[in-house]
């Protein structure tokens, strides 16, 4: 997209509650990019003018069928909205290709999503946000006062912007102090409440991102009303149900953050000034309403932690300017140095709060199960019983130990008979597969679960048919690499074409016509199946009549070739020692009657 400057109007600014989102002139997915800690100018901008020129239009988001490139950072979406039937689909290969990353996959996870009512500038915040975390050692991320904001889209007006669930593209990698490194995923959400969404709608974003999230930030206007409370409540009631059968707070970090701010003479801005109001805002009274108390005690129930942060107004320049892009310059400087409090605050090394569920710490892997799981009890007609929320984390939970057991039992496995491995005896290996899977066992058991002994136990079924499954698949590529066993058919067809010639012969020479025709056309059947199994082996083609080839030979050799070659050794060997036996005694009676000769 070519840059031109002021191409995207608003009629507000996003970052206060009365100025809407702003749109900046060079919107794109990618336009921020992936700096070196010294490949920023001078002026600590983000990226160069070339690149500048070469984003892509703004209003095409990646669609879930488009393959998910991760060269060029930009806001993914996961969760598909349909406007439509009101329904929500996760896609999964998109979400996938950003978590199972190798160098990630196996990370604990941070997850920071913004969520609230729509036009309230979430996506502007996570833009800041973007800042820091490319420029996190540099004093100046906030950026140069006359560089647009991009990243997540963003613009003005009263329509909303973003629909489902998006996330960035690229995964940060962070050090914590203790030296343990994280992995920080940015997540956006649609905004509640606008006039194409349900209350379902709102409730199914929200509860997604809360659950999946280790902080969520609630962005909201001026105050905290008694209705934010309210919705906050309907939203994470599936947390308080679930909390009751597992005696744990289902969320953890809760951050109202006020935009607009307008009473910092009894509260000042930032977190202190959020503290104090925040505890007076959420303080049980004995004169409230029985429902005004049931609703700040369900919130302290569902969250582990509680924050507020006081936010002034960004100024007149932004609620006022129609071009306003995002550019540092055109916000009051109170703003910025608040902005500059808020952002550490959230993604600071030593202030990250990796995303645990029932007292474990969730790795990237991991979280993709449970957004499978936790997408699937939203995709129904109604929202879902708030038990099923919690049986949707227990499984989700069991799936995960599920998936780390089994990924333990294979890479065992590939060291002993994978890939270019010699082959093994079948009964090495057999001893092999069951040191792994008593091994896989022993790492399910003993990751903390949800749901219950005999819940889990059902999982731990699971996994051992799976462990067989693989078992199957390592025998059959084991015995690939006998050449004696890949020699099997070709034997097998031939010594069935060489007995059908010998009984052909021998009745026909007896007159038996019937019966040597029969032999014949075995035979003749026996001679096309291996020239069509050396065709397919040489030629690759056909594999399922090489197949079906091969299975047929096995049940031969299985049925009848083997027993009766058994049963032939057994009686060569019976009559071997039949023969010594008399042999020795023939040798005996011998030498005693030479005795008494002598």
């Amino acid at each position: 997209m070519r840059r031109e400057a002021g191409k995207r109007r608003s009629t507000n600014g996003d970052v206060s509650s009365s100025s809407q989102d702003p749109q900046p002139s060079k919107v794109g997915h990618g336009s921020v990019p992936q700096p070196s800690s010294g490949a920023q100018s001078a002026s600590g901008k983000l990226y160069e003018e070339e690149e500048d020129d070469a984003l892509p239009d703004s209003d095409a988001l990646p669609d879930s069928d488009d393959e998910v490139e991760l060269d060029k950072p930009r806001p993914i979406q996961i969760v598909l909205a349909h406007e439509d039937d009101h329904n929500f689909e996760l896609d999964e290969s998109a979400l996938e290709k950003i978590l199972l990353q190798e160098h990630i996959k196996d990370l604990n996870i941070v997850v920071v999503s913004v969520a609230g009512a729509f036009r309230k500038g979430k996506s502007f915040l996570l833009d800041f946000m973007l800042r820091y975390m490319y420029n996190r050692t540099s004093p100046c991320w906030i950026g140069g006062n006359t560089e647009p904001l991009t990243g997540f889209t963003w613009r003005g007006g009263c329509e909303r912007e973003t629909t489902g669930i998006q996330i960035w593209s690229e995964v940060f990698v962070i050090e914590k102090p203790n030296g343990t490194k994280v992995a920080v995923l940015l997540m956006d959400t649609q905004g509640a409440f606008d006039s194409q969404s349900t209350i379902k709608d709102c409730a199914t974003v929200f509860a997604l991102s809360t659950m999946t999230s280790s902080v969520q930030v609630y962005n909201l206007s001026q105050n905290i009303q008694e209705d934010d409370l309210q919705h906050l409540q309907l939203f994470t009631e599936y947390g308080r149900l679930a909390m009751e059968e597992i005696y744990q707070k289902p969320f953890q970090t809760l951050m109202f953050l006020i935009r607009d701010w307008s009473y910092p003479y009894e509260h000042a801005y930032g977190l202190e000034g959020g503290k104090k109001f925040l505890e007076k805002r959420l303080q049980v009274k004995q004169n409230q309403h029985e429902e005004l108390q049931n609703v700040r005690k369900h919130i302290h129930s569902c969250f582990s932690n509680l924050g507020c942060f006081l936010l002034p107004h960004p100024g007149l320049k932004v609620a006022t300017n129609p071009n306003f892009d995002g550019r540092l310059n055109d916000i009051d400087e109170e703003f910025k140095n608040e902005l500059r409090n808020l952002i550490p605050l959230l993604l600071a090394p030593e202030n990250l709060v990796e995303k645990e569920i029932s007292g474990s710490k969730v790795t990237c892997r991991d979280l993709v199960e449970y957004f499978k799981a936790y997408i699937k009890i939203y995709q129904g007609e109604e929202l879902p019983h708030p038990k099923s929320m919690l049986q949707a984390t227990a499984e989700a939970n069991n799936l995960a130990a599920v998936a780390g057991a089994k990924d333990l039992y294979s890479k065992g496995m590939e060291q002993v008979c994978g890939g270019d491995k010699p082959y093994i005896a079948p009964s090495d290996l057999e001893q092999k597969h069951q040191d792994f899977r008593e091994s896989a066992i022993r790492q399910f058991r003993s990751v903390k679960k949800m749901g219950g002994e005999e819940f889990c136990r059902r999982y731990q079924e699971q996994l051992e048919v799976e462990i067989e499954e693989i078992y199957a698949n390592f025998v059959k590529h084991n015995d690939g690499k006998n050449i004696f066993y890949a020699a099997r058919t070709p034997a097998t067809l031939f010594a069935v074409m060489f007995a059908m010639y010998i009984i052909s012969g021998l009745t026909g020479f007896l007159g038996m016509n019937s019966i040597a025709a029969l032999c014949n056309l075995v035979l003749g059947m026996a001679l096309i199946s291996f020239c069509t199994w050396a065709y397919v082996k040489y030629s690759g083609e056909f594999r399922e009549v090489g197949t079906a080839i091969d299975q047929i030979a096995e049940a031969i050799w299985e049925q009848v070739l083997k027993p009766m070659s058994d049963n032939l050794m057994e009686d060569h060997m019976r009559q071997s020692v039949k023969n010594s036996i008399k042999a020795g005694l023939t040798e005996q009676v011998a030498h005693h009657a030479r005795l008494k000769t002598d």
